[in-house]
């Protein structure tokens, strides 16, 4: 369409960038995490609750056992005590089951507000995502999406449920254990913390590389995922099978596979590695104590039950400056998911509501385009998106300060012959048809993209009964705008369904009218499950003719003021093509038409012909007048459309008779 392959300095891609800083805790990212948990505070306060409770209740035993041992038990001097034995033993029976009842009520609030939390996050995620315009998609992998949509919301729900959780539990329970220990013997406690820069060291050699895996992994992941879902598609997997590729599809996925395998190897190890050292201090620590404390306790310093209890301690010590220890890089590497959720979020929507919409009350259909200039390349520096490094051009353009898009946002410059439309103008009046007629990558596709706003214009103005588009609801436009496209998408769902996607309240009745005036009632009728057949991926199940007259069916149920058609017949049987040309005919009646044609009994009943060239509209009238001036279109009609006049001729005479 353009006349050339990318290269030198004329292409700009805001991306994100896989492989920037690496990620910072920060005020305002905690902040922000800080929003989404905030709706479920009740339930995080009685979650932290319990946890803390539960954390109490298991700090008990070694008071049990110390007492156990020094006072209930006999020992020289005294016979034991039953009584005390006892209620000791129902102690440790009833500690376990406080503990487990502690545990189920923190487990269903922990789960209210994990999946609390899952749930806003896709839903804020997926409707950000429908707002971006069409270049969004155009330049993202799905399957980079969904993995944002499925891993990194679960990995931003642990941020909240487990590590910002841990590290508030950790901290209260090493302050009482702390507290205890010092009350029990306060020379040992400070020799216990003695130890704590052995600690330190792993957590600060281990963290940042861990970290950076971590990122490495979720990467990964969306590699693997984004090849999923573009091989395993019904398109996908039949263009593997046509091209014979499946074992090199099959070697690229496995190597990814083995990627994030590596991965998760290199995390699990540099774990193992972590706990190592961590083990090794509190095994030195724990040494360090026994022999002092039993020390002490052979010179008659400390009891034995002390001792005992002060030693079960030690473990209960440990661990939480274990995990304080690596706290920021528990968070940092957790808060990679929330930063990567984040960078969807922040994405700038280019196709915008207006500030002050224009409401129209009833929608004439007037089509007017206006000194229209539109480059798939010359675009607003913000809005075009690829998700990973292997999806950026080579190198960027220069900003042009001066072009504005919308009057706001700068715009990248490139050369002329990149326009896909350059000063176009034209006028369609309520209820005529205009033809845009061209060779291919004229700027015909793109004239029917800029109508619904799917992209807005670089330059110039597109005005609905002289409103420009810009400045009416986007649920105008998609109301009042039906488009039937080349490419007819169904969903894998029911024939009703399907056409209910136009009008979820519509009836049965209109259902049928709609597929009646489309000419595919009767096909449907004679399936086995009738409107409730379901059409398969992408309507795969239905032939092109039947999904382009389901297409139009579902427009007709829509019931447009203005109808964008895309007139694709030429792959199409005979049959098929007269029945949709009979569809159409029937759905364009009394609407404004925008129709890209393909047949020249569809030019011959345009109001207006558009021709186009390179994006330039080079000639425009009707058909009488453009072959009689002996210009392009004079020229396409004799390479191009000369051969469907007889045929033409022929259907207009049959109907006659």
């Amino acid at each position: 369409m353009f006349g050339g392959s990318p290269s030198g300095s004329w292409w700009s891609f805001v991306r994100f960038d896989e492989e920037r800083d690496r990620p910072q805790i920060s005020r305002g990212l905690l902040r922000r995490v800080g929003q989404y948990a905030r709706p479920y505070r009740h339930a995080i306060i009685l979650m932290l609750g319990a946890i803390l409770l539960g954390s109490l209740l298991g700090l008990l035993p070694p008071l049990l056992l110390r007492d156990l041992i020094d006072h209930a038990l006999p020992h020289a001097g005294s016979q034991g005590n039953l009584t005390r034995l006892s209620l000791l033993a129902g102690g440790m029976i009833i500690l376990p089951l406080l503990t487990g009842l502690l545990d189920v009520f923190q487990r269903k609030h922990s789960s209210q507000v994990g999946e609390g939390l899952i749930c806003d996050l896709r839903g804020a995620l997926y409707d950000h995502m429908q707002r971006m315009g069409l270049r969004f998609f155009t330049n993202t992998k799905a399957g980079e999406l969904i993995s944002r949509l499925n891993n990194d919301v679960i990995g931003a729900q642990r941020a909240v449920t487990g590590t910002l959780v841990s590290i508030i539990t950790n901290i209260v329970l090493l302050c009482i254990t702390l507290a205890i220990m010092i009350s029990l013997e306060w020379r040992l406690t400070i020799l216990a913390v003695l130890i704590l820069p052995l600690f330190i060291l792993p957590a600060r050699r281990i963290g940042r590389t861990l970290r950076d895996i971590t990122r490495q992994q979720l990467e990964a992941n969306s590699a693997m995922n984004a090849m999923m879902n573009e091989t395993l598609n019904v398109s996908g997997a039949l263009l593997v099978k046509l091209f014979g590729q499946r074992q090199p599809e099959v070697d690229k996925f496995t190597n990814r596979a083995r990627i994030v395998r590596d991965r998760g190897v290199d995390q699990a190890v540099l774990f193992r590695w972590f706990f190592l050292g961590i083990g090794l201090a509190s095994a030195i620590g724990s040494a360090l104590v026994f022999w002092v404390g039993g020390s002490l306790a052979i010179h008659g310093g400390l009891s034995v039950g002390t001792l005992v209890a002060f030693t079960a301690y030690l473990t209960q010590l440990y661990n939480p400056i274990s995990a304080l220890t690596n706290a920021r890089v528990d968070l940092a590497t957790s808060l990679v998911s929330f930063e990567r959720v984040f960078e969807v979020l922040d994405l700038p929507i280019e196709i915008r509501e207006p500030a002050n919409p224009v409401v129209l009350e009833q929608v004439s259909g007037q089509v007017r385009f206006d000194h229209v200039s539109f480059s798939y390349f010359e675009i607003p520096a913000e809005a075009a998106i690829a998700l990973s490094a292997r999806d950026r051009p080579p190198s960027p353009l220069p900003v042009d300060d001066g072009a504005q898009a919308n009057g706001s946002i700068p715009l990248v410059h490139v050369p002329p012959r990149y326009w896909a439309l350059e000063d176009v103008s034209f006028v369609v009046e309520p209820g005529q048809m205009a033809a845009l007629v061209g060779p291919s990558g004229s700027g015909k596709t793109t004239i029917t993209y800029l109508l619904p706003r799917l992209y807005d214009v670089t330059r110039g103005q597109i005005m609905i009964d002289g409103h420009d588009v810009r400045d009416l609801p986007l649920d105008t436009l998609a109301h009042e705008i039906g488009m039937v496209t080349q490419e007819t998408y169904l969903f894998h769902d029911t024939i009703a369904a399907n056409l209910r996607y136009a009008r979820s309240e519509a009836s049965d009745a209109e259902l049928e009218a709609a597929c009646q005036a489309a000419n595919i009632h009767d096909l449907i009728m004679q399936l086995p499950e009738g409107y409730a057949t379901v059409v398969g991926e992408r309507g795969y199940r239905l032939s092109g003719g039947e999904k382009q007259r389901l297409s139009l069916a579902r427009v007709i149920l829509k019931d447009p003021r203005i109808l964008v058609l895309d007139e694709a017949t030429s792959s199409l049987d005979s049959n098929s093509e007269r029945a949709i040309q009979i569809a159409m005919e029937t759905v364009m009646r009394g609407r404004t038409t925008l129709v890209i044609a393909h047949r020249l009994s569809t030019i011959l009943q345009a109001d207006t012909i558009l021709v186009l060239e390179h994006g330039v509209l080079r000639e425009q009238g009707t058909h009488e007048v453009l072959l009689a001036a002996g210009g392009l279109y004079a020229e396409l009609y004799t390479t191009q459309f000369a051969g469907d006049e007889q045929k033409t001729n022929a259907e207009v005479g049959a109907e006659r008779t």
